[in-house]
């Protein structure tokens, strides 16, 4: 039995072995990656750039792009490197950095998940102390203590899966180094760390549901009140983007992390996998600009002043 500290590289063994699938998934994942580059990208700058986009709901969106672009870059170039060259090693502090910024990415994003809501709950229920209640200095308070939750968080979990004693080949049965596919390689009794990763990616994705549903809960008795049809539309057009990229999010990450890995099945897994490490950064934008009005003005804005 080795210690975790000797470990110099991890081989992974990626989405397929087959020849004839490497070049056609490089493409699918490239095209994809691109999509989400120019969609996050082009959200936080358009954000950024137009005042009028200077309130609590569009500056968590813009955070939120940052966090689908970080934590997607952190898994996708590594994984079209793979397809297209056959680099499939990965040296241990590479590893690590992948977790580490993964984990603390994606978990970022559950908070400003949580935020959206609680903001769209004070929007749509509590108009007139709207102003009052999502200050700037509020909203930088609660974005701050996002990244910083999200961070510690990512290094309690890296460390609970890097402390674990491996023996063997250093075998990854997935495309990336994910915690519940590393674990799966230990050697040692994990039983504990499986707890301690269940206990707090479960405190984490609850603590943000139970704030997400009791924000939709009080929104949804709020709007069936409302008297007047156009106030029904504004306020379900305000919050259905948000609930969109909830449902998707949500359902993936509980799918993967709460449960043990001895009930994971590698291949369901990779499938799931690519779903939330690329598909949703990519979704996101598109859910939130196809479905904005003051998005759209602004693109239009921007790109009729460029002309």
């Amino acid at each position: 039995m080795k210690n975790m500290t000797e470990v110099t590289q991890f081989f992974l063994i990626g989405l397929t072995n087959d020849p004839g699938l490497q070049l056609p998934l490089f493409i699918t994942f490239f095209i994809i990656y691109i999509i989400t580059l120019l969609g996050n990208l082009g959200m936080f700058l358009l954000i950024l750039l137009d005042s009028r986009l200077h309130t609590p709901m569009y500056i968590f969106l813009g955070n939120l792009s940052l966090v689908d672009l970080g934590y997607s870059s952190a898994i996708t170039p590594k994984v079209m490197a793979g397809l297209l060259l056959g680099d499939k090693i990965m040296s241990y502090k590479d590893c690590t950095a992948q977790m580490f910024f993964f984990a603390g990415f994606a978990t970022v994003e559950n908070y400003l998940l949580a935020l959206m809501a609680y903001d769209r709950y004070a929007a749509v229920c509590k108009p007139l102390h709207y102003t009052s209640t999502m200050t700037t200095g509020i909203c930088a308070w609660l974005i701050t203590g996002c990244y910083v939750c999200g961070f510690l968080s990512a290094c309690i979990y890296t460390g609970n899966t890097l402390s674990l004693f491996f023996c063997g080949f250093y075998m990854v049965h997935h495309f990336f180094c994910d915690m519940p596919a590393v674990m799966a390689l230990s050697c040692s009794d994990k039983h504990v760390n499986e707890l301690v990763l269940i206990c707090l990616a479960s405190f984490t994705i609850f603590f943000a549901l139970i704030i997400i549903s009791l924000s939709y809960s009080i929104i949804i008795i709020t709007i069936v009140k409302m008297h007047s049809g156009t106030g029904h539309q504004k306020a379900i057009s305000t919050c259905i983007s948000h609930f969109t990229a909830v449902s998707i999010f949500y359902g993936t990450i509980i799918f993967m992390y709460l449960q043990p890995s001895s009930s994971h099945a590698m291949d369901t897994d990779k499938i799931v996998s690519v779903f939330y490490t690329m598909v949703i950064p990519m979704l996101n934008p598109l859910v939130y600009s196809l479905r904005n009005k003051e998005v759209k003005r602004a693109f239009m804005k921007l790109i009729l002043k460029e002309k």
